[in-house]
């Protein structure tokens, strides 16, 4: 679809800016940091390809991963598509953004906020790997997202790649939409839709010989295309023989593809520069700018439906920070998309975030908590990878770096502050992977907490949580490639070394049957001694029940002014418990005891207390209970066996299987014991090669078996 060959009339051009925000997607390995280099090599952006092992690719750009040599991160590439891509002199300038994804799994986060500031997205598929339960899991993220798209397929020269073969897969996978718009041909390309083959710079009209093979193909494509098209009796012309005019294709095209029902193909080949160019044009006359994208909803700050968006630099100001970085020199930079108005330097914006609000979901205030308040932009710079340069203003459509908004954290709403509103923000995935972590010196843990929430801060899909009832500091991510990037950070950027320790879960204790107890507290140093004998009755409750104490001394055994202390003393010894963990669900009677006239005291009796509950909870027997959580296991079809029986061997209780609103997949519900989750992520990742997501809460507690109760016992213990 070259400028010469588009059937647009220059003539007609309007010289306004026209601007392209496209997201790269796609699994790990596939070569989306090869293809956008290649691609910024075609628009003369680079003078030779970045390597990803040399460090030197635009979208690589940070130290973690040019020395993990990996993306870990979104990142931003703006730039001018060159003339000569975008359709030749007198044609509109087009400002393209590429929004670069990681494609492990553990950075989802960083696909879905690619997804929301993008409008269209390239879909990068290796033909080596083809169509495995990951990829098809990035795609299913893209349709969730309703998002436009594009599918480039890398690799082709390698042995065993076959385009033929991987497009019939994807069609295969994802639908009949999946349809060819290049095909690879001798050095170069073949369009069926312009029957025009380009080899390098020079594009040619396609022989006989050479379309007789794919003519049906391009009956396939048009009939997609026009399907679409919103020209009445466009089909039937078709259908009844005509030959429609190129150029009303290609208007077509765009509306097909922006309505997520038509998804072109194009072969790449980076270090050759196939497809490069075909993607590049692609990109400017098929796909949809933001004002023929779907906008978010947004509302005001107390819930009501605001006035939709309309993407219009003269409309008021709604914008949101769809990544949060830190730079050593600049501070804290919002990574922001522009939806409606302008947005300039030193003006005063509203910050808005409201993640609970949206979601119903009241640990998401914990994690995201609601905030509003009024703040100052600083600098407003475009991205290209690393390199930042400042700019007067960002309009409706831009994608852009703004400093010094110090309060606003991604997701967050950037508004007028005469007019504020909140825009209803995209779905966080919760960090599922807990590690327990300490400093390992002392005087480094104010710099571990520090370093902390500057990761939360930057890494929107971890969070730390310093657990109430363990202790410990816990830090929840989505799986070991972002645990290894964040303690990697956490050494080479904050200098603080850390200590990974088991995980502990919120065990309790409670009794078998009733016993007794004597606590006895006696002790003669000269002067004052400490005196305080307590009888105690211990028996449980049922499951809830809490704790009572009962007061049922008689004839003046234990003084009524030490009757509190023994209570309290008993209250003390229930948070740790016998073996080490909190009690709950048992009654405790005071049935008697001694005191003395001079030794016996507050802190005598309190200790006393402390020692009947041990005693007799001892001689009653303790039943450890573990906790439960209801859990939601969403995977393909041919795996849910796999998930049911590893279920079984974590003593978990299916409750049951139904059909997720995805074809082909099902989702299993079950009670399974916190302690046989800890490292479920990893676990699920690989018995569904990728496929799986799970959800869990915290549901009940449970008796532990016996072999389980030993080993819990073994963890209090350490």
């Amino acid at each position: 679809m070259s400028a010469s060959a588009n059937g647009r009339n220059d003539s007609t051009t309007s010289t306004a800016r026209e601007v392209r925000n496209v997201v790269v997607v796609g699994p790990q390995g596939a070569g989306k940091t090869v293809f956008i280099e290649s691609l910024l090599f075609a628009n003369k952006n680079i003078t030779r390809l970045g390597s990803k092992t040399e460090g030197t690719s635009v979208a690589d750009h940070t130290e973690v991963e040019r020395r993990l040599q990996r993306s870990v991160n979104l990142s931003v590439v703006t730039t001018e598509v060159n003339e000569r891509l975008r359709g030749g002199p007198g044609s509109p300038p087009v400002t393209l953004t590429l929004l670069a994804t990681p494609g492990h799994p553990d950075y989802v986060g960083e696909v879905r906020a690619g997804l929301r500031a993008g409008d269209a997205a390239l879909f990068v598929i290796s033909a080596i790997d083809g169509i495995d339960p990951g990829t098809a899991m990035l795609w299913r993220e893209c349709a969730l997202a309703d998002m436009p798209r594009a599918v480039v397929i890398t690799h082709l020269d390698q042995q065993r790649a076959s385009f033929t073969d991987v497009v019939k897969s994807a069609r295969k996978a994802f639908g009949d939409g999946i349809q060819p718009l290049y095909i690879p041909h001798g050095e170069g390309t073949i369009a069926p839709l312009s029957r025009k083959v380009r080899e390098g710079d020079e594009t040619r009209k396609a022989t006989e010989e050479e379309m007789a093979g794919i003519e049906d193909l391009r009956s396939e494509i048009v009939e997609a295309i026009i399907t679409e098209s919103d020209s009445e009796g466009l089909l039937d012309r078709y259908l009844s023989g005509e030959d429609i005019p190129f150029r009303q294709l290609v208007d077509d095209l765009t509306t097909a593809v922006a309505r997520a029902s038509f998804f072109p193909v194009v072969p790449s080949h980076p270090h050759t520069g196939l497809g490069a160019r075909e993607v590049m044009e692609l990109i400017t006359w098929g796909f949809p700018s933001p004002a023929q994208h779907h906008m978010p909803k947004a509302f005001t700050n107390k819930g009501a439906a605001a006035d939709p968006i309309v993407p219009e630099a003269d409309g008021p100001l709604i914008a949101e920070v769809i990544k949060t970085t830190t730079d050593a020199y600049v501070g804290r930079i919002s990574v922001v998309r522009v939806f409606s108005g302008t947005l300039r330097p030193d003006s005063q914006v509203h910050i808005s975030g409201h993640l609970a609000q949206f979601t119903g979901n009241k640990r998401d205030e914990a994690w995201h908590q609601g905030h509003d308040e009024v703040g100052r932009a600083g600098t407003i710079s475009t991205m290209f990878g690393g390199k930042l340069t400042p700019v007067a203003k960002a309009e409706a459509g831009d994608i852009v770096a703004v400093s010094n908004l110090e309060s606003a954290e991604t997701g967050d709403t950037l508004a007028d502050p005469d007019n504020p509103v909140v825009i209803e923000p995209w779905v966080f995935p919760h960090p599922l992977l807990p590690v327990a972590i300490r400093a390992a010196t002392s005087k480094d843990e104010d710099k571990l907490m520090r370093g902390l929430a500057r990761l939360q801060a930057e890494n929107p899909t971890t969070q730390v949580v310093v657990d109430s009832e363990t202790s410990q500091l816990v830090l929840w991510t989505m799986g070991e490639s972002q645990l290894e990037l964040l303690l990697d950070t956490l050494k080479e950027r904050d200098g603080v070394e850390v200590e990974i320790e088991p995980v502990r879960v919120a065990v309790q204790e409670t009794v078998r049957a009733k016993a007794t107890g004597i606590g006895r507290h006696v002790k003669q140093s000269g002067g004052h001694g400490q005196y305080a004998i307590a009888h105690v009755t211990i028996e449980p409750l049922p499951q809830g029940g809490g704790f009572e104490f009962v007061d049922e001394v008689v004839g003046g055994a234990v003084p009524r002014q030490f009757i509190p202390s023994v209570e309290k003393g008993i209250r003390t010894q229930m948070e740790k418990g016998v073996t080490g963990y909190p009690m709950v669900d048992f009654r405790i009677r005071l049935t008697g005891g001694k005191a003395h006239s001079v030794d016996s005291s507050d802190a005598a009796f309190q200790m006393a207390g402390a020692l009947a509950l041990k005693e007799a909870a001892t001689a009653a027997g303790i039943q450890l209970l573990e906790p439960i959580d209801s859990v939601a296991i969403t995977v393909d079809d041919e795996f849910v066996g796999a998930v049911m029986n590893d279920l079984a061997s974590r003593r978990g209780r299916v409750n049951g299987t139904e059909q997720s609103d995805e074809a082909g997949r099902t989702t299993v519900t079950a009670h399974v014991p916190a302690f046989e989750l800890v490292r479920y992520t990893q676990v699920l990742r690989s018995l569904a090669r990728g496929s799986g997501e799970f959800t869990r809460s915290p549901d009940h507690y449970a008796p532990a078996p016996v072999s389980v109760q030993e080993r819990l016992t073994e963890v209090a213990e350490d």
